[in-house]
């Protein structure tokens, strides 16, 4: 199984006749673009396979009421994950990813690590953003567990999210952080099933619910369906972007090499560079600065985080596609 085309080409003259937009939802083949003015329409890609993901630029032909993808603008990254069965596209042209997790129930590690592997793999900046701050005690334990995440520099964000917007001064407070946060870029909200994405979409994005469901109507001739990924404009200037992703329980990572893993987890890659075999594998050489400081009584690798790196080393040794 192949990684996803990086398409387009630089400086490439855009092909006669063709309009420049940018896709702001999709559903199977068939997807919503955005013109420079701000209308929407459905657009289908050439060919029997869509290689287009939300965030794409693109330029497309009219037909009709709808039109037709002729190419994919040259895309800066692109954020997805892999299993042995599929590749799943999230969005592509990010600035970041908003991880959201809750202190209950009680997230994965596993799952946290992946999705930040996954982004540091296309330079993407990754923000940690926990919810439910306001169980106390969850709370408290779940914060804890993120120590080693705050030690390697990720920006650490506590949130107290509910179903309606919230009036208190520590919401409001925690409100304003992450807008300010999200201030200008377009970023992917990330996270299992039940951490509060709806929430955090209906809280930024007042109208989401009248979009979706008029994208969903659109797309699906009128049928009500969830689309896959989903852009919404933070601002009336549109230069704040939330694109809200569906929930998930598995994050395959087969497109990740092996051998590539440590430098994608920052508490590894500081000393790695220390090892004595330049195709160490971290786990059993001897003049491993890694293993040397899993061993130091101050280490900065915590035991959960070297527990994961070799389960995902073996995961990742086996087949290759």
């Amino acid at each position: 199984m192949s990684k996803p085309t990086r398409t387009g080409r630089a400086g490439a003259a855009p092909v006669a006749g063709t309009q420049a937009g940018l896709v702001v939802a999709g559903f199977g083949r068939h997807v919503l673009v955005e013109t420079e003015s701000g209308q929407r329409l459905i657009c289908h890609p050439r060919g029997k396979k869509s290689q287009v993901v939300v965030g794409d630029r693109i330029r497309w032909l009219p037909s009709e009421d709808e039109g037709t993808i002729e190419k994919i603008e040259e895309r800066s990254n692109l954020f997805y994950r892999q299993d042995e069965m599929r590749t799943k596209s999230f969005a592509a042209n990010l600035d970041q990813v908003l991880i959201l997790i809750a202190a209950e129930p009680e997230f994965s590690e596993s799952q946290l690590t992946r999705a930040l592997i996954a982004a540091e793999a296309e330079h993407i900046t990754p923000i940690i953003a926990l919810n439910k701050s306001d169980l106390i005690e969850p709370f408290g334990r779940a914060w804890a567990k993120l120590a080693p995440y705050r030690t390697m520099g990720y920006r650490m964000l506590p949130l107290a999210i509910k179903p309606k917007i919230a009036t208190g001064p520590e919401d409001e407070a925690q409100t304003a952080e992450l807008q300010a946060l999200l201030h200008g870029k377009k970023t992917l909200v990330l996270g299992p099933s039940g951490a509060g994405k709806s929430s955090l979409t209906n809280l930024l994005v007042p109208q989401a619910k009248v979009l979706t469901a008029e994208i969903s109507q659109a797309l699906n001739s009128g049928k009500h369906t969830t689309t896959s990924t989903t852009l919404y404009w933070v601002d009336a200037e549109r230069t704040t972007a939330l694109i809200d992703s569906p929930g998930f329980q598995e994050f395959g990572l087969n497109h990740i090499v092996a051998m590539h893993l440590a430098n994608y987890m920052p508490d590894f890659k500081k000393h790695a560079q220390d090892c004595k075999f330049y195709n160490c594998t971290h786990l059993h050489e001897p003049g491993c600065g890694v293993i040397a400081e899993v061993k130091s009584s101050t280490s900065s690798i915590s035991t959960n985080r070297y527990r994961l790196y070799g389960e995902l080393f073996e995961e990742l040794s086996q087949t290759r596609y």
